[in-house]
């Protein structure tokens, strides 16, 4: 057979092959392993192999707490007004860009009732007793200003009434802004009365300087006149008669100054000393003795003296301003909440702290319980309000819960900065 038969004949059936092999469907990945892995006992004994995930898992987020809402851009202004009958304007004023749900309610003194309610306001009488405060159910469009006003009733018209009014959200719990007003009759003086007891106990170091003062009069005096002795001294004390002309002065050695002797200047030293001493350990002591942290309530402290006051009355204390503008308890005999709601405006050029175990709340029977700070953090919306110190010149009007037992209501808020400090007292009846 010729070579060029053979290599066409050779090229034929490579190419059969290769039609042949094309016309097979392909195998699975998984009998091609198996496959080989049945060729392969002692491979397909030995412990397979850890597989890898495609991916590494996510990394959980942290949670983080929620921060409150930000407050609408609400304030409010009371003003009394200068008639015969107690009246009060309270202005409302939504600086935000929308329209805002409201609550006014506005605090009445004891055993004082409204005779005239403006924009459909309403007297609330817990119990069908007397009536407590007024009440608005407003919708504040944006970027406005709403009056409203009241008239009180003339029973007590001859001393002065405080009547706080506070804007809250739509739920009644959580205040915006709050402010008061002192409405005084006409006729009574507005010269402000002050302590008249401040002088005296200054007494013990004014008299001690007085003394003090007149025992170095009386040297100075003492020693003037011993100066205008010499010069008539030294004339009697000459030599010789008088000439019509006077004589050349002969030299003499200077004079030497004198000095007080020992004995006056010792019991001087002593009596400014003693007096001193003594006016200091009796102010000290007087301090001292007006310190009683065991009273209920504390009667004094290192810091300032303790003030008291009523519902919408600024008290100061020695860093803090306190203003108590409302008082409400929950109904119910078991352990229930009593709510205040409080102003505080720190006074100092400098961020002062305060604390809610300083904080108290007393019953009738002299009991006392701190503030609730689980509770008070829930009505401020999950933020803790003694955390961060406050800063200086600042205001803040939020919401301080008291937890109590039984019916019995507190009587008295005793409000502080510092534990040095004498705090201010709030009577809520």
């Amino acid at each position: 057979m010729p070579a060029s038969t053979r290599h066409h004949r050779t090229l034929a059936a490579i190419v059969h092959c290769v039609g042949f092999l094309t016309a097979l469907p392909l195998l699975p990945a998984a009998t091609t392993a198996d496959a080989a892995a049945a060729g392969r006992p002692h491979a397909a004994a030995a412990s397979p192999e850890p597989t890898m995930p495609s991916a590494p898992p996510a990394v959980p987020t942290p949670t983080r707490v929620a921060s409150p809402a930000a407050k609408p851009q609400i304030s409010v202004a009371v003003a009394a007004g200068s008639t015969a009958e107690p009246g009060y304007r309270i202005e409302v004023r939504n600086g935000s860009n929308a329209p805002v749900d409201t609550t006014v309610r506005q605090e009445l003194p004891q055993g004082v009732s409204a005779t005239t309610i403006s924009n459909g306001g309403r007297e609330v009488r817990p119990g069908g007793s007397t009536a407590t405060e007024v009440t608005w159910r407003l919708k504040l469009p944006p970027r406005s200003t709403t009056t409203l006003g009241t008239t009180l009733s003339t029973a007590a018209a001859q001393q002065p009434l405080t009547a706080p009014a506070c804007a809250f959200a739509s739920d009644g719990r959580q205040p915006y802004d709050c402010a008061t007003a002192t409405w005084t009759a006409p006729q009574a003086a507005t010269q402000e009365t002050r302590e008249p007891t401040g002088w005296r106990r200054q007494a013990p170091a004014l008299l001690a300087g007085a003394v003090a003062l007149l025992v170095l009069s009386v040297v100075g005096l003492v020693a003037w006149r011993r100066h205008r002795r010499r010069p008539v001294a030294a004339a009697l004390a000459s030599d010789g008669p008088g000439t019509v002309y006077p004589r050349p002065a002969t030299p003499r050695s200077p004079a030497r100054r004198r000095t007080p002797p020992i004995w006056l200047i010792v019991p001087v030293a002593a009596t400014v000393l003693a007096g001193t001493v003594g006016a200091a350990a009796w102010t000290a002591t007087q301090r001292v003795t007006e310190i009683d942290t065991d009273s209920q309530p504390t009667s004094g402290a290192w810091k300032g003296k303790g003030v008291t006051g009523g519902l919408g009355v600024p008290l100061r204390e020695d860093a803090f301003e306190f203003t108590v503008y409302r008082m409400i308890c929950e109904p119910g005999q078991g352990a229930r909440q009593c709510q205040a709601t409080v102003g505080v405006r720190n006074l100092t050029p400098e961020h002062q702290s305060w604390h809610g175990k300083l904080q108290r709340a007393y019953l009738a029977n002299g009991n006392w319980v701190t503030t609730d700070e689980l509770a008070t953090r829930g009505a401020n919306q999950g933020r803790d309000v003694f955390a961060e110190p406050m800063a200086a010149g600042s205001r803040l009007v939020l919401p301080l819960v008291f937890t109590v037992n039984g019916r019995e209501a507190p009587q008295l808020l005793e409000l502080r900065s510092g534990v040095f400090s004498a705090g201010v007292r709030v009577d809520v009846p």
